[in-house]
């Protein structure tokens, strides 16, 4: 396997550039911040920015851990990747991932300094100390189920091929990670069961919800339910409905990723008059 270093200071926009540096080196496969990345797609791994400290953060970059260790090395010997780029902020560091995952020799280093100009990264610098963002080199999308209940900041990555013309990249994703000083946000259980209570108001088939229950976890929320419907619809047309309308309006309203929903309709009530 050829293994190949990209080598910067924190914040400086490797990240940003990790694509297109792989693509510029005909490298399919990054290792950034936890994770296996194999043309825009996470393969393996979890992201060290879902870690709660910045010890934390670093401890998980480096697979510290066994079992991340272990998996990652499976992830690798599934896929076989003919070269591999590896995101460190010192030679240090990617060394030590590679000896870590049994990589073999870091062949090649890239620095941060070969590709960005001294602006570029100081802005990006200034970026980090100053709004706490950072960057994933994977799609937002891709991302939700790593990261339930983050914001996520699309964009998308282009580069110049010839005069005027733009050649797609890919697609990366901005994050505030929990450990940035801004803090970590919370969202209440209250707050997800009023979305959810909000779009059962207007479906006219549903009388009621007699039992609310949710749990929101870093791989997903769980909502489990109790309702009382009308009688004279069909039932599994309506349950179908509001389900797309809850997973699509707390997608919106926060970036929930929705991973077990349970409705169980306990009673029909019929209209009166009828």
């Amino acid at each position: 396997m050829r293994v190949v270093g990209f080598v910067g200071p924190s914040g400086t926009g490797k990240s940003h550039r990790a694509l297109w540096v792989a693509r510029e080196n005909n490298i399919f496969y990054i290792i950034d911040d936890g994770l296996l990345i194999h043309e825009n797609l996470i393969v393996a791994g979890s992201s060290a920015k879902k870690a709660p400290t910045k010890i934390g953060s670093v401890k998980a970059a480096l697979f510290q851990d066994k079992e991340r260790a272990a998996d990652m090395k499976k992830a690798l010997e599934n896929h076989q990747p003919d070269a591999i780029l590896i995101l460190g902020t010192s030679d240090g560091m990617i060394e030590k991932i590679a000896r870590t995952l049994d990589l073999g020799e870091v062949i090649e280093k890239i620095l941060i300094e070969d590709v960005a100009t001294k602006e570029e990264m100081e802005q990006a610098r200034n970026i980090r100390i100053t709004q706490g963002k950072h960057v994933i080199p994977a799609p937002a999308l891709e991302l939700k189920k790593h990261f339930s209940g983050y914001f996520l900041d699309p964009l998308q990555i282009f580069r110049k091929k010839g005069l005027g013309d733009l050649q797609h990249v890919g697609e990366k994703t901005v994050i505030r990670p929990t450990f940035s000083y801004y803090g970590k946000f919370i969202i209440s259980d209250y707050a997800i069961y009023q979305v959810v209570q909000h779009i059962l108001d207007d479906e006219p088939a549903i009388e009621k919800m007699t039992r609310f229950r949710t749990n929101n976890s870093p791989d997903g929320l769980l909502i489990d339910m109790d309702i009382i419907m009308q009688y004279g619809y069909s039932l599994p047309k309506v349950l179908k409905r509001i389900q797309n309308s809850m997973r699509a309006e707390l997608d919106r309203f926060a970036g929930l990723v929705v991973n077990n929903m349970q409705i169980h309709v306990k009673s029909l009530v019929m209209k009166e008059g009828k």
